[in-house]
């Protein structure tokens, strides 16, 4: 029975594929792919690592949690880690895993929170509260679900949650024009749950409170200024997201 799985959702991920591969297909025991109809070769990059991949070709929703969903619902392993295909695995962290996997723990738990430290431009942050960036990546199989109603959620486990200490290496966003693919993406997800759940728009909030608070929290409360040029930027655009939000939530209702 294997023991351990790397799942993965993936969508013309061919630059950024190689960061699970390289860091985790060594030490688990299958690799599951589910991918949105890729365009590029992000298939053909991850089937070269070896027949411990198996691929599975589905739609790309909007809501990309779902396909993250349907790959731990396809792995076998005892155990789930679930990767962003941006993601990659520390040497530290491969070792907590694997006492873990390996029944070396003295107390187990259905699953595990673990630090992410996200890559921004040119540098890892480590201020702005966005590290740790703590997400729950590694579960029982069979004990955790993504509820796919929000785009920043993590899974629900069924169980009792533990905390890993070693670091997720997120390279989320090496240049600017991917992050703002991502800004992009996130801010529409959020307008569209705006228009479903009928929440009421406030145009001083998004225009004025929210900006001025997530700013003055990420930059000074929180020390983003430590990060430099890339921790100002950081700020500025997550806090005057919360207008691109607004302005697509009305084109949304107005519709």
């Amino acid at each position: 029975m294997a023991k351990l799985s790397l799942c993965i959702a993936t969508f013309n991920e061919e630059q950024f594929i190689h960061y699970p591969l390289d860091s985790a297909y060594d030490f688990v025991d299958e690799v599951i792919i589910v991918d949105g109809g890729s365009e590029d070769k992000t298939v053909e990059i991850a089937k070269s690592y070896g027949n411990k991949v198996k691929v599975y070709s589905e739609e790309n929703p909007p809501m990309f949690h779902i396909n993250k969903q349907k790959a731990i619902e396809h792995a076998k392993g005892e155990w789930v880690l679930q990767l962003d295909a941006d993601e990659a695995v520390s040497p530290e962290l491969k070792d907590e895993i694997l006492r873990i996997v390996e029944g070396k723990m003295t107390e187990t738990y259905a699953g595990y929170w673990i630090p992410r430290k996200n890559w921004f431009l040119s540098k890892f942050l480590e201020k702005g509260g966005i590290y740790p960036d703590a997400t729950i990546r590694l579960y029982k199989r069979g004990s955790a679900h993504f509820p796919c109603k929000d785009v920043h959620e993590n899974v629900v486990v069924k169980g009792k949650v533990g905390t890993l200490h070693k670091d997720i290496l997120h390279y989320a966003d090496p240049n600017f024009d991917r992050y703002l693919n991502r800004w992009n993406r996130y801010t529409t997800l959020d307008a569209m749950k705006i228009k479903e759940e009928k929440q009421e728009l406030c145009g001083l909030c998004y225009f004025v409170m929210k900006p001025l608070g997530t700013f003055f929290s990420i930059y000074f409360r929180h020390k983003g200024f430590q990060d430099g040029f890339p921790g100002f930027v950081w700020a500025l655009f997550s806090a005057v997201r919360w207008w691109v939000v607004y302005i697509k939530a009305w084109q949304k209702q107005q519709r």
